[in-house]
């Protein structure tokens, strides 16, 4: 018995590890995941308003999240090695990504865009993403452009939590792909719908919006699924 505790309690401390390393590429992938703004979600969506928009937002992110939580059930099938397996990784990162791009562009729909450049949002979008709140746009943002260092060493620790809270929906004694695709779309909606809550309460209407430049084009591609994204850490150890 003591064998086997030691090796559960090895196992988790290992997992915790790795999902350090993964926040760390969470946030380095931030600033490059493919944001659309206003303009452009717009012309996309003609004829929506912002709460239909704002729905189809949110079902497409649930949509994918579900797929990805398959595949994240069906890794979690296998044997746990003493490190968290690449697929599993990769999924986590995949399904981070999808849900930063939804906060982003729900921002965007309700017309509470943050300041700054590409990283200064993307950490905006990282904090709304792990305390599940939408961001006060009118407060200013204490995040400088580049991530310092205590900075990143607190968000790096919010994300970890985050993941850890996560953690028994994606490796629960090894669920199977389809209860992964469900638990993955609950939380992804009831996420959005805090972070919509938000929102709503400090939405600037359309007509009322200044114009607003368009977003810098980030370095992945316009279509963020699981293969579009940089590889994640294999092992709980950078590529």
């Amino acid at each position: 018995m003591a064998a086997v505790r030691d090796g559960l309690l090895r196992q988790g401390r290992n997992a915790k590890a790795g999902l350090g390393v993964l926040a760390d590429h969470v946030i380095e992938i931030a600033p490059r995941i493919p944001v659309r703004d206003l303009p452009t979600l717009r012309a996309q969506f003609p004829g929506l308003g912002p709460e239909e928009l704002a729905d189809r937002l949110i079902s497409g992110a649930a949509h994918g999240t579900s797929t990805v939580g398959a595949s994240v059930g069906a890794a979690a099938m296998l044997p746990v090695p003493p490190a968290m397996p690449a697929e599993l990784a990769a999924e986590i990162t995949a399904v981070a990504a999808i849900e930063l791009k939804l906060i982003a562009e729900l921002h965007e729909v309700y017309g509470q865009r943050p300041e700054g450049g590409a990283t200064r949002r993307a950490t905006a979008y990282l904090t709304s993403w792990t305390n599940e709140r939408g961001i006060d746009v009118v407060r200013p943002l204490t995040i400088t452009a580049a991530l310092s260092g205590p900075l990143k060493r607190d968000l790096r620790q919010q994300i970890t939590k985050r993941m850890i809270r996560n953690l028994p929906n994606l490796v629960p004694f090894l669920v199977g792909a389809a209860v992964g695709a469900v638990m993955n779309r609950r939380d992804t909606r009831k996420l959005a719908g805090r972070v919509r809550q938000d929102l709503r309460a400090a939405q600037v209407p359309w007509d009322q919006l200044t114009s607003l430049p368009p977003l810098d084009k980030p370095g992945l591609p316009s279509a963020t699924t699981p293969d579009d994204l940089p590889p994640a850490p294999r092992d709980g150890r950078p590529t």
